[in-house]
């Protein structure tokens, strides 16, 4: 009988809730550790985040820049972290739906080891020049990528990176042969290109919009259907006779797996929140970025469906995995 009474006591404590976690959760400082040195477009969006998060919960969110690895560095500090709703991860495709397919080792399983909490944004690609640059259209960078087989060399944010398939992808739809020039991280291929050692990338816009409005890079061409808001004199693919070629990111919030579900959904809430008010909608859709604000079980379904397109992607790029 006693054995009984103890057993049905221990499952309503599993099966209960667990109301308490949410109302007292966080007690103290939460780390949101981010797949990207600081500036790059996750970054961009984890601070403005982390910012509103500290003000709306009374406690400070720590952004932690763990780069290198496409991501996987950063995957796999959160994947090996305590599930008790004091460390996040903030990143891309990269790191959640992409490295599996170009790496024959990754420290974590992708679809088991986190707990998804929201897709946050949905982020423009920009393929981008130096200012200085000869090129001046799409056309005539592939008119010189035809003359000179692998003269042309584009940078990435690392192998099997969304900046580097983006770029085998116009290689492949244009029939040209180009090089990879891989970095750690979207901020160093960017201070390169700046500096002349690459010809150009096709990367996020969030990161790259700055150094266009600034005079440091040209813009090219936009890797969507539809012009962009943020440049709207800047020609699409599309337009540019690419169709095959349309490219887009996203960001997105998860947890170590198992940690409580009422944590998960009260920070899926507070950014869902946060993501709607005006402020921050005008300062994403500036940068490129689009909000979204997806439920855990949906984003839990975009990245296996992401996982999916982007496995067909590196065998469409040729890429053998590492």
């Amino acid at each position: 009988m006693k054995k009984n009474i103890v057993v049905a006591v221990l499952a309503s404590v599993c099966l209960a809730p667990l109301p308490g976690f949410a109302q007292t959760w966080p007690s103290q400082p939460v780390k949101l550790i981010v797949s990207q040195s600081a500036g790059g477009s996750i970054d961009i969006a984890a601070r403005l985040l982390a910012q509103k998060l500290g003000d709306a919960l009374g406690k400070t969110f720590v952004v932690d820049n763990r780069a290198g690895a496409n991501g996987m560095i950063a995957g796999e500090a959160v994947a090996r972290s305590p599930a008790d709703g004091y460390t996040f991860l903030m990143t891309s495709p990269s790191t959640l739906t992409i490295n599996q397919h170009v790496y024959k080792k990754v420290p974590y399983d992708a679809l088991m080891d986190f707990s998804p909490v929201t897709q946050t944004t949905s982020i423009s690609f920009l393929l981008t020049v130096n200012a200085a640059s000869p090129y001046r259209t799409l056309a005539d960078l592939i008119t010189a990528a035809k003359a000179r087989p692998e003269g042309v060399r584009f940078a990435s944010a690392g192998t099997g990176n969304q900046s580097h398939l983006a770029a085998e992808l116009l290689a492949n739809a244009a029939g040209v042969k180009m090089l990879h020039v891989p970095y750690k991280g979207e901020t160093q291929a960017i201070t390169d290109l700046i500096g002349g050692q690459v010809d150009f990338i096709f990367g996020t816009m969030p990161a790259l919009l700055p150094q266009v409005r600034n005079g440091k890079l040209r813009a090219l061409a936009v890797g969507q259907a539809q012009r962009s808001a943020a440049v709207p004199d800047v020609p699409t693919v599309v337009e540019a006779g690419y169709p095959s070629v349309l490219v887009s990111g996203w960001t997105g919030v998860v947890a170590p797996a198992s940690t409580p579900a009422p944590i998960v959904k009260r920070m899926h809430d507070e950014i869902v929140k946060i993501l709607a008010l005006p402020d921050v909608r005008e300062t994403l859709s500036k940068a490129g970025a689009e909000p979204v604000g997806s439920a855990p079980e949906q984003f839990s379904a975009f990245i296996k469906a992401e996982t999916v397109k982007w496995g067909g992607a590196v065998r469409q790029a040729g890429i053998t995995p590492e």
